[in-house]
C-alpha cells in the first residue's frame, strides 16, 4: 500500500493519530519522523512533529530491517546535533488507535522495572498451539509440539503477537545489540481494539468503520 502513512482516515492522513497520541502524552523529549518522502516529512511538520533529517533511500525499502531507520537516527542526531538521548521509543504511523495513555504505560513499565526494552503487544487471536502444517502429501500435521492436548480454547495457555504499535529501549543497548529483545525485554499488553495495524487497503476500510463506529457511539 503505497504512501499509507498519509493514506486519508477519517478525513486525516495516517500519520495525523500517532503525532496526536505522542504529544498528548507529554512523556516525550522529542517527537521526530524518519521519512525519506517530502510529503510525509510536510504532513508530520503541518502536526507537530520534527523532521531534522531524510531518511536515506537505501534504508527506505520494503526489505529494510526495521531496525535500520532508528539505528539511523539515533546515529545521525549524535553526529549532527551531538544530541545521545537516553530512551528510543518508535512509534508507527500504522497503530492509529494506540493512545497517549498507551505511551504513557510503556515508559512507566521501563522506569519501574529497570527494563531495557518494552515492547508492545495484545493477545493471539489465532493460538499457535493450534497452528497446523501442510504436509508435501497432503497430510495436515502440528507445527508445534505439545506436551498435552488442548482440547478447549480456555484451556490455552496466554499467548500475545506483537502489534507493532510501540518499541521503547535504551538507546545505548539498541546501538549495542541493534535489536528491541534484549535479556530483559518487556511486553506491554494492549487491547485488541487498540491493535489494528494498517498495512493494507482492507484494514485502512476497517479502521474507517471502527472510528464511525466510535463517533456514532459518542454522539448517541
Amino acid at each position: 500500500m503505497p504512501m499509507k502513512n498519509i493514506a486519508m482516515l477519517a478525513g486525516k492522513p495516517l500519520i495525523y493519530y500517532t503525532i496526536e497520541a505522542a504529544l498528548e502524552s507529554e512523556v516525550l523529549d522529542r517527537l521526530i519522523v524518519s521519512t525519506d518522502s517530502p510529503q510525509i516529512a510536510d504532513a508530520a511538520r503541518s502536526f507537530g512533529a520534527e523532521v531534522p533529517f531524510m531518511r536515506p533511500v537505501e534504508l527506505a525499502r520494503d526489505d529494510t530491517p526495521g531496525i535500520e531507520p532508528p539505528i539511523h537516527a539515533l546515529e545521525w542526531l549524535a553526529a549532527e546535533e551531538g544530541y545521545r538521548p537516553q530512551y528510543l521509543m518508535v512509534l508507527q504511523p500504522t497503530s492509529p488507535f494506540r493512545t497517549a495513555d498507551d505511551v504513557q504505560a510503556a515508559v512507566r513499565i521501563l522506569q519501574e522495572s529497570s527494563a531495557d526494552a518494552v515492547v508492545s503487544v495484545c493477545e493471539a487471536h489465532d493460538h499457535p498451539y493450534w497452528t497446523k502444517r501442510v504436509e508435501p502429501d497432503g497430510r495436515l500435521s502440528d507445527f508445534l509440539s505439545l506436551d498435552r492436548e488442548y482440547p478447549r480454547r480456555q484451556d490455552l495457555p496466554p499467548a500475545y503477537v506483537l502489534n507493532g504499535a510501540i518499541y521503547l529501549a535504551r538507546a545505548q543497548m539498541l546501538l549495542q545489540e541493534r535489536t528491541y529483545y534484549a535479556r530483559d525485554t518487556y511486553a506491554y499488553v494492549m487491547p485488541r481494539e487498540r491493535s489494528l495495524d494498517i498495512d493494507t487497503a482492507w484494514d485502512l476500510h476497517l479502521a474507517e468503520l471502527l472510528l464511525k463506529e466510535t463517533e456514532d457511539n459518542e454522539a448517541g
